[in-house]
């Protein structure tokens, strides 16, 4: 598979003139994004991101079906490698302090203002070269070249359970194999049994739980922290989904 220097988008915004809009602007920039999907509703918006393996979700708050916050919950789970940039009005502004619990990357205000669109976009290009350049480079110190498909899966493995407690960004992880994000999923999937994100997870609840039992002194943000979540809100949420309790609730005798 070629490696594309095209950066993916999604798009999801109720209005259709506005979303074409920001479509218009995303293409004209030139900045090597494409918009592979817009949606109208999160529901949309979820199924294009499982068909695309985007770089970036640009999204409104208020829409039907899944609102913009359920979706970017949905997306930080389930996709933590994607960017996400939040479009939205000024009655909205109080939703954008929830939306940093989601690691969302810029909150945009309407009427948009097509510099601060570009800057934006700009800023998240910059990133994702650097966690591609930065991967490859450590990729080369522990691999050699053409590796068989079998020889990659374990790489990526090896690489997730040396560096569960930073940030992992998939799609730059398959790009630095000239992979796309969808079809290393599925390598992976085929040789563990589960996704990437999902072989992720699995390590970080498995070390929060020896934490949390083993190390009573520690607090719950900080062993939050110590497993690759600095926000102690997300943690719990994504600790009590993988276990059905909450940290504190876990540590209980």
């Amino acid at each position: 598979m070629a490696n594309e220097a095209i950066l993916k988008a999604v798009v999801a915004e109720d209005e259709e003139l506005i979303l074409n809009h920001i479509i218009k602007h995303i293409h004209g920039f030139q900045l090597g994004f494409s918009v592979v999907g817009a949606a109208q509703n999160g529901k949309q918006a979820l199924e294009l991101i499982e068909e695309h393996s985007p770089d970036l979700l640009l999204t409104d708050i208020r829409m039907p079906v899944i609102d913009g916050l359920e979706l970017l919950k949905q997306v930080t789970l389930n996709y933590p490698y994607i960017k996400t940039i939040i479009i939205s009005g000024y009655s909205e502004f109080e939703y954008a302090k929830q939306a940093i619990k989601y690691g969302v990357k810029d909150y945009l205000l309407k009427p948009l203002e097509p510099d601060e669109l570009r800057e934006a976009l700009t800023a998240i290009k910059v990133s994702l070269e650097n966690e591609t350049q930065a991967l490859l480079r450590q990729l080369a110190r522990n691999a050699p070249g053409n590796q068989t498909p079998e020889e990659i899966v374990a790489i990526v493995a090896r690489f997730i359970k040396e560096n569960f407690t930073q940030e992992i960004n998939l799609n730059s992880l398959a790009k630095s194999f000239n992979f796309n994000a969808s079809y290393l999923s599925k390598l992976f999937k085929k040789h563990y049994d589960e996704t990437p994100v999902k072989y992720l997870l699995t390590l970080r609840i498995n070390e929060a739980k020896h934490l949390l039992r083993g190390r009573p002194e520690l607090d719950v943000k900080t062993v939050g922290e110590l497993v690759g979540y600095p926000d102690p809100f997300y943690f719990s949420r994504v600790f009590k989904q993988m276990t059905g309790k909450s940290p504190s609730e876990f540590r209980e005798p």
